[in-house]
């Protein structure tokens, strides 16, 4: 078992410093909504593996077409999940759980979702409402990886989490009535 643990550490470190090498250390992303724009910028520094993924998630226009489907008032809004009906859409791989470096689960920052599991974030990432300290790794168990900052379009976070909400499908009550769509995930620069 020691072994084993061993062995992931080194493979983490390695996917870290490889990440690191590749990774802009604060690149921007421009969300284009059906609600209006949300600019973040992003971590690479400190969240190198999942800036990596999340970036090429955009790259490859994965993000395109995808809805808010949980939505929950003064807590946070998700997406990267979901298309309209809604259809669920992940990628297979997982990646490592980077939620101890430093950043918080402060309102307007960006993290990523994922299952009780630890290390088991894809694609599908929330935006936080208000600051949610319940989030945040703790010496007894793992917290959500923030790995970014809205930095232009807070108010329509705000917006998106009031909207009214419902079931719909497998999913929980949560759910927009009316879709919110990232209609294009993109780099941004500003001018």
């Amino acid at each position: 078992m020691i072994r084993l643990l061993l062995c992931l550490f080194a493979l983490s470190w390695t996917l870290v410093g490889s990440a690191q090498e590749k990774v802009p250390a604060h690149p921007y992303i421009k969300f284009e909504t059906t609600e209006g724009d949300i600019i973040l910028e992003l971590d690479g520094r400190r969240a190198p593996i999942t800036v990596a993924n999340f970036l090429a998630l955009v790259e490859d226009g994965y993000y395109d077409g995808t809805i808010f489907h949980r939505v929950i008032p003064n807590f946070m809004i998700q997406g990267g999940g979901y298309t309209p009906g809604p259809k669920l859409k992940e990628p297979s791989a997982h990646i490592f759980n980077e939620s101890g470096n430093g950043l918080r689960n402060l309102r307007g920052t960006i993290a990523m979702a994922r299952s009780n599991e630890p290390h088991t974030a894809k694609a599908q990432f929330f935006i936080n409402v208000k600051n949610n300290n319940s989030l945040n790794p703790e010496k007894d168990h793992w917290g959500f990886t923030v790995f970014g900052v809205v930095i232009e379009g807070l108010e329509i976070v705000d917006l998106i989490a009031n909207v009214r909400t419902g079931s719909r499908g497998e999913l929980s009550e949560d759910v927009p009535n009316v879709p919110i769509l990232i209609n294009k995930a993109s780099r941004y620069e500003f001018e």
